[in-house]
């Protein structure tokens, strides 16, 4: 089976839809025995491999790794902190790939995530001019997404966007949602056809990530062996509303032995940074991306994690950083909606806690009660572990290997 992806992150980025695809990708090739085909985006911090460039002015340049041919996408690599910087890689990114897809040869399955939202424009066209089938990855909803953050709104761009996603959805052979929550928006707000949407979760990789001992280099390095450590991990960002977060490490600095521990980059990360100096709250710290090597060390040094997304934006975005948390074997605290994925995998495997998100007082006590209660916390911690099984990533590579299969075989089934 030949299979093409589209997404702008991939190997060696750092963002979680890069590193997943990377493994989904892999997978398949060693696993399965597909012939997988990635367009991404131009590299940005490094890459290993056989390298072909096509010539000095050429858009796209041919590396491989690990079994899988990466038709690598030239573009920008404005900052991505402004929106007018994200914008420009996003376009040039498309223009790129788009150009990409002429040279993919026959296809059987052709696949877009909405790295950018506009990229399924450039992967559907691929699919039929291969007459391959088209599968439409949800790892966002848009525009919803995009109105809901911060630093971005326009009426036009949005309505833009939001005729894209519809068409792209009716126009898809299958889609696939990453939460059951997310198909209920894609069906009853964007008109999907719910014969045609698979609920497929992100994953974490219970072989690689395991509970380990607090007690190890990463936490004497930095002196966190004897705190308690509330970590929140990965990026950085404008849906998570982390303000929340450092108004509840104001409430909570009587408590000597606690510190709120920030790892990760992203376009908070600064502003957060400077919030945290001018409010003197000294238990709050900061640190860069933990290598993938060295996760089990900095997910260890946690007590206890926080899973955070801004109102309004269950559904539409899935925290996919659960499913590392469930992995190495930690509790967390949900400052989600209750009808988020990570809520609803705290109460049915009995491994988190939940605040209401936008509440900083609720956020504070459930910290404390971890805190407080550390042979609660031992529990809920082992409870994760055994619910990571559910989201391993050798389930979530075969769920994505039988779509893929079942899609030369008539109908996709509900």
């Amino acid at each position: 089976m030949k299979i093409c992806f589209f997404n702008r992150s991939y190997w060696p980025d750092q963002a979680a839809t890069g590193q997943l695809l990377t493994e989904l990708a892999e997978d398949l090739v060693a696993r399965h025995g597909c012939e997988v085909s990635v367009v991404a985006g131009r590299a940005l911090h490094g890459s290993e491999g056989r390298t072909r460039r096509l010539g000095p002015i050429s858009p796209v340049r041919y590396e491989a790794r690990r079994g899988v041919r990466i038709l690598r996408a030239n573009g920008t690599a404005f900052p991505r902190h402004r929106f007018a910087g994200r914008a420009s890689n996003y376009l040039t990114y498309f223009a790129s790939a788009y150009a990409a897809s002429w040279r993919l040869g026959p296809q059987d399955v052709v696949v877009s995530l909405t790295d950018p939202p506009i990229l399924g424009l450039a992967a559907l066209r691929a699919a039929r001019r291969a007459g391959a089938r088209f599968v439409f990855v949800c790892e966002d909803v848009f525009p919803e997404v995009a109105v809901l953050l911060d630093d971005f709104h326009n009426e036009t761009v949005n309505r833009a966007l939001d005729r894209i996603n519809r068409y792209l959805l009716q126009e898809a052979d299958a889609v696939v949602a990453l939460g059951d929550r997310m198909k209920r928006r894609l069906v009853e707000e964007k008109g999907a056809d719910p014969s045609r949407v698979r609920v497929v979760h992100n994953w974490a990789d219970c072989e690689a990530i395991m509970p380990r001992p607090k007690d190890n280099a990463f936490a004497r390095a930095h002196g966190l062996t004897d705190r308690f450590v509330l970590m929140h991990s990965g990026n950085v960002g404008l849906s998570q509303n982390l303000d929340l977060l450092l108004e509840a490490a104001a409430r909570l600095t009587s408590r000597e032995r606690l510190v709120v521990a920030i790892v990760g980059d992203g376009a908070r990360r600064q502003p957060l940074q400077e919030m945290a100096a001018r409010r003197g709250l000294t238990n709050v710290r900061f640190f860069p991306y933990q290598p993938k090597e060295q996760l089990d060390e900095s997910f260890a040094t946690a007590d206890a994690f926080l899973v955070s997304l801004k109102p309004g934006l269950e559904g539409y975005i899935v925290p996919s950083k659960v499913y590392g948390i469930l992995a190495s074997g930690r509790p967390f605290v949900a400052a989600v909606d209750p009808s988020c994925e990570a809520a609803v995998i705290a109460r049915e495997h009995q491994c988190g806690t939940i605040a209401p998100p936008g509440e900083p007082d609720a956020l504070a006590a459930s910290i404390a009660a971890l805190c407080d209660d550390p042979a609660g916390a031992r529990v809920m911690g082992e409870n994760a572990r055994r619910a990571a099984w559910c989201y391993d990533r050798r389930v979530a590579v075969q769920s994505y290997y039988d779509l893929f299969a079942s899609l030369g075989r008539g109908p996709v089934p509900a």
